[in-house]
């Protein structure tokens, strides 16, 4: 009997696997997308090759949906208004730095880093740079 069982066994022919399809590519979300943007400006912009990536995604948290506005998305390095907010809503608010001088130093700094001539710079890039030339990167990260 137990021959037998095991020829049937034997017999019976095997369930082939069904192929596997290949799952289709996520599409990238649009904060992926516009990191990825983010990441490019700090590589062809400022010249950071090796980027605080938790700082960099610290700072976008810190931008909240201003960064999916096309008006608020970036920063205005000319206009004295625009820099006033950065200095009271990011680095007084955010960071903590009360200072005048070294809020005005950190953010000359971003935008010399930055560089004077890219028009449309990226506000939590600034947000990346500023928190680092005021070394409040834990601050931000927190």
């Amino acid at each position: 009997m137990a021959k037998a069982t095991k020829a049937k066994k034997a017999a019976a022919p095997k369930k082939s696997a069904a192929p596997k399809l290949a799952k289709p590519a996520k599409a990238p979300s649009p904060k992926e997308v516009l990191m990825e943007k983010y990441i490019s400006d700090l590589k062809e912009k400022v010249g950071e090759t090796r980027s605080d990536m938790a700082l960099l995604d610290a700072a976008v948290k810190a931008c909240g949906p201003t960064i999916y506005k096309s008006d608020t998305a970036t920063v205005a390095a000319s206009d004295k208004e625009e820099l006033a907010r950065v200095k009271k809503g990011f680095i007084a608010k955010k960071l903590g730095v009360t200072d005048e001088a070294k809020a005005d130093a950190a953010i000359a700094d971003a935008v010399a880093k930055y560089g004077k001539s890219v028009r449309a710079k990226h506000r939590p890039v600034m947000y990346y740079l500023i928190a680092k030339a005021l070394k409040k990167g834990s601050v931000l990260k927190g």
